[in-house]
């Protein structure tokens, strides 16, 4: 056993403290004294560590980014399936003309499909370079997967009342509408 420092042994002598219990001190600061002391990370662990979380989190942010791209892709896929399996086929041979892509398209349709393009039960919907007719229902589920795939709507111009409805029909009506007026 190693020697007691004074303040130890005059404690011990006085009967304060046991001879174990200065053993015990003893080995404790002994203990302390050659201990190693938890190793402290260099500047080269705490860069390379930075450089891994840097490194996770571009990856998790490119992985997002990826994510958001299938789901737009999907949601696409899914409203030209819809546009295929609900498409109501173009009979008649009256020209229906509007206005997609900032060019004046045709489809061929009858006086019904016209009547019914006006009201917006049907809508004009565009798969590439093609467009096809299809109702409403359809229509409203094509909207909620891609707005652009829908290139006439009627129907969602009423949802939207303009600021002087009154006063351009008082205006409008001292003139007179052919009834045969086909665009």
């Amino acid at each position: 056993m190693a020697k007691p420092n004074p303040l130890q042994a005059q404690l011990l002598k006085a009967g304060l403290v046991k001879k174990s219990q200065v053993a015990d001190a003893a080995r404790e600061q002994n203990k302390a004294l050659h201990a190693k002391g938890p190793a402290k990370p260099d500047e080269i662990a705490q860069q390379v560590e930075r450089a891994r979380a840097e490194k996770a989190e571009r990856d998790r942010a490119l992985a997002a980014e990826r994510k958001a791209q299938a789901r737009v892709a999907e949601l696409r896929a899914q409203a030209r399936q819809i546009i295929q399996d609900k498409k109501v086929p173009r009979t008649g041979e009256s020209e229906y003309r509007f206005n997609a892509g900032g060019a004046i398209r045709t489809l061929l349709v009858d006086d019904a499909q016209r009547k019914l393009l006006a009201t917006g039960a049907l809508v004009i919907a565009a798969i590439g370079e093609r467009y096809e007719l299809l109702p409403r229902a359809a229509a409203d589920k094509v909207i909620e997967r891609d707005p652009a795939m829908v290139v006439l709507d009627h129907g969602k111009a009423d949802a939207t009342p303009a600021a002087s409805t009154s006063e351009d029909d008082a205006y409008y009506a001292q003139f007179e509408v052919p009834d045969d007026l086909v665009w």
